[in-house]
């Protein structure tokens, strides 16, 4: 089993909480993270037909069997369960009672705020980290990763990566956006799945999609909020607080498991993964994601930007933390190029507070320091969020 980065948080969470709810998608190591950390607790798959019909008929009789604690998977199947979980964590007053796992961001969330508000932690597990990789002594290189992608059961049984990702596509649209939206068109959302894949790191424009596609933009609205209610693409928002030039105020997609977007197209191996023109967005995607993953494996929920003005000026990446606002570029060469700053040295000459020097980050050996920005490889490091913040 690869140890999950998330086991300490979990663990100081459920001393502190009567419920901890752990978010993410599907294939995480949801299951597999809280079966660990928990091994006495009783453990109940909502996905099972026999235990979502027991629980249904009979909540309380149910939940009678966690009397010492228990572990309810998939808790978004069930969320009239909540309500009785409320009172009987205001009852028993027991730290770590309960141990909620959901794979519907949006779901989850509602029902948590109506019937468990300040009962229990939430907290968010990503597919691996390239950290949590390199402690089960897998060592690959940055478009090793975008191809391999990040899912713990893919490296544990050395799945290859075509047929891996088919599965998951296929288990992803029948159990999850079926269940979310009315698909009529299944063709039609998995050529939106591949336009959305190519255009990892780019502007969203949803007219443009619209017209690829051949749905409405309302429906193109519609599918990426499936997407992102369960984790399978997340958005960067543009900073423009206190900035008066005219920005970009539309958002940034990307993929929370790179090796998805790589597979929608058709990229399955290193070679065509460093070839491939979208090979800089990918590293992109790559890179901002391993960042959010190992904050939220401390849990910090990141407050993360980017930035671009209408001349064309950009900051790949913004995090704000403490107040400070650190730029980031993002490369994918392996050469070190002082045009990398560009758009750092343009951020830092706007009348922002806080503004710090910032990082180059890119896929060479070398590390630099130029007029105060920092210039590595993060794949080399091992708690890339620290190292940043």
């Amino acid at each position: 089993m690869i140890h999950r980065d998330l086991s300490l948080e979990l663990s100081k969470c459920a001393a502190d909480y009567p419920v901890v709810t752990i978010l993410g998608p599907r294939q995480s190591g949801k299951t597999t993270l809280v079966k660990a950390c928990f091994p006495n607790k009783a453990y109940f798959s909502l996905e099972d037909p026999d235990v979502r019909a027991a629980a249904e008929a009979d909540p309380r009789g149910f939940l009678s069997q966690c009397d010492g604690g228990g572990i309810l998977d998939e808790i978004q199947i069930l969320p009239n369960l909540l309500s009785y979980i409320q009172g009987i964590v205001d009852n028993k007053q027991i730290a770590g009672h309960f141990i909620l796992t959901g794979s519907h961001q949006t779901l989850l969330h509602q029902s948590v705020t109506q019937s468990l508000a300040g009962r229990t932690a939430m907290l968010a597990l990503w597919p691996l980290s390239i950290s949590e990789l390199r402690q089960a002594e897998r060592e690959l290189g940055a478009f090793e990763l975008i191809a391999s992608g990040f899912f713990p059961r893919k490296h544990k049984n050395e799945i290859e990566s075509r047929r891996f990702y088919n599965d998951y596509l296929q288990t992803y649209v029948e159990r999850d956006v079926r269940s979310l939206i009315r698909l009529r068109d299944l063709s039609a959302f998995q050529s939106f799945l591949t336009l959305l894949a190519g255009r990892v790191g780019q502007i969203l424009n949803y007219t443009s999609l619209s017209n690829d596609v051949g749905v409405s933009a309302t429906t193109i609205k519609e599918w990426i909020s499936v997407l992102k209610a369960s984790f399978i693409a997340f958005e960067l928002q543009p900073y423009f607080a206190n900035i008066r030039k005219r920005v970009v105020k539309s958002p940034k997609i990307y993929f929370t498991d790179v090796g998805l977007a790589a597979s929608l197209l058709g990229i399955h191996d290193s070679n065509q993964a460093s070839r491939d023109p979208v090979r800089g967005n990918l590293y992109e995607n790559l890179v901002i994601a391993d960042i959010l993953k190992d904050g939220l494996n401390q849990g910090i929920r990141p407050e993360a930007y980017f930035f671009r003005d209408s001349n064309g000026n950009e900051v790949d990446l913004l995090i704000k933390e403490e107040g400070k606002l650190i730029p980031i570029e993002i490369k994918s060469a392996a050469t070190f190029s002082i045009n990398a700053l560009k758009g750092l040295t343009h951020f830092k000459s706007l009348d922002i507070d806080r503004v710090q020097p910032g990082f180059v980050l890119y896929n060479g050996d070398q590390e630099h320091q130029v007029n105060g920005v920092r210039v590595f490889n993060p794949l080399r490091r091992e708690k890339i969020w620290n190292t940043l913040t």
